[in-house]
């Protein structure tokens, strides 16, 4: 199905120039963007995604991650195909860099999805696996269903989106995970063809600009992204510029895609990112990827007590009331319920579209 895109105009030369990320595609009749679900038909940019999914998977929301919206409960999560970056570590490669349309096994409307959501007992549904950016009209059209029948909606996302369709997408999204790369023009031109100030952009306008609950995961690859000198300065301008509530997920590398040269992301780096970004004034920063329980705790920013202590997926002790810690009253920055989410590690699959609507064996 070819659904009319909103973003795009006509250029001199007889191109179309698809206006939703900074790649700016411009396409003669027949051409797919770079992301290669958008393309041009006739005089318009149509998304030849919408509505169809490559599956749907009930997760717990930390796994997206979210420590602080939420926790505990389960999320409806759902991607499509295709990917406005060209990341060589991409560890979603079989979807995001799909030029196969049979990859999107599944149909689903947005009254569907947020239907499913509902029965299923999903608080969220979150768009992941692949960028929702790409699949932008799709994910602003599900969203707005979720909310009317009380669903929250997430994105998980690199962040690489231009001001008008990012302003778009952000009115209908609850809870955002931005995927900052690295912390250099080089990195994101080398090993993610793509530039740097794009999402830093898009990390201080969700800060500053919306309502949107905010975390961050950066991605350490050994000898790419992870010297102490270039933490110091990626967890110092989120101090500086989104303050020092923002949760930072810092998550292990294993080899994938185009990148099978580079060692998987030793613990100890983990640690010494989390103690950096801690000495910057950092209050809330994780290690993921790895099996780290106080790497994984949200501990309260007064008394230092662990609020919610997590192993892996698994929430094992809950100290907040009212989001205040329970031991001296501290605020913990975050979306609560009076009492977390039940769901745990689970990972449960699901068909969600037409006739096969039910749950699939895993």
């Amino acid at each position: 199905m070819s659904f009319e895109g909103r973003y795009f105009h006509a250029l001199p030369d007889g191109r179309i120039q698809c206006d939703v990320c900074p790649r700016y595609c411009a396409l003669h009749e027949g051409q797919r963007g770079f992301c290669f679900v958008r393309a041009r038909e006739g005089h318009r940019m149509v998304l030849t995604t919408y509505g169809r999914s490559s599956g749907f998977c009930v997760d717990p929301i930390e796994k997206k991650p979210l420590n602080h919206f939420l926790p505990g409960t389960s999320v409806l999560s759902f991607g499509t195909a295709g990917c406005n970056l060209g990341c060589r570590f991409c560890q979603n490669w079989d979807m995001s860099k799909s030029r196969e349309m049979d990859v999107l096994a599944d149909a689903a409307t947005p009254d569907q999805i947020a239907r499913k959501a509902q029965e299923l007992g999903c608080r969220s549904v979150a768009f992941t696996y692949n960028d929702p950016t790409v699949f932008l009209e799709y994910a602003v059209d599900a969203a707005q269903a979720c909310r009317a029948r009380g669903i929250k909606a997430v994105s998980v996302t690199a962040g690489y989106i231009c001001d008008e369709p990012r302003r778009e997408l952000y009115r209908h999204i609850d809870a955002a995970n931005v995927d900052l790369k690295g912390f250099t023009e080089d990195f994101y031109r080398r090993v993610c063809l793509g530039h740097l100030d794009p999402v830093l952009d898009t990390l201080k306008y969700l800060r500053q600009e919306t309502q949107v609950w905010l975390e961050i995961t950066t991605l350490l690859i050994p000898g790419e992204n992870d010297s102490p000198a270039e933490v110091d300065a990626l967890t110092r301008w989120v101090h500086r510029e989104l303050g020092p509530d923002v949760p930072l997920h810092f998550t292990a590398f294993h080899p994938d895609f185009k990148m099978l040269d580079r060692p998987p992301t030793p613990p100890s780096t983990l640690t010494r990112a989390r103690e950096i970004g801690l000495g910057n004034g950092l209050r809330y920063i994780y290690t993921g990827n790895v099996h780290d329980e106080r790497g994984g705790t949200t501990h309260c920013p007064g008394c230092g007590n662990a609020v919610i202590a997590r192993d892996w997926y698994l929430l094992t002790s809950w100290s907040l009331h009212e989001g205040r810690c329970a031991s001296c009253g501290a605020q913990v920055p975050g979306v609560f319920e009076g009492r977390p989410g039940q769901w745990g590690p689970r990972r449960l699959p699901v068909h969600v579209g037409g006739a096969a609507a039910g749950v699939r064996s895993v």
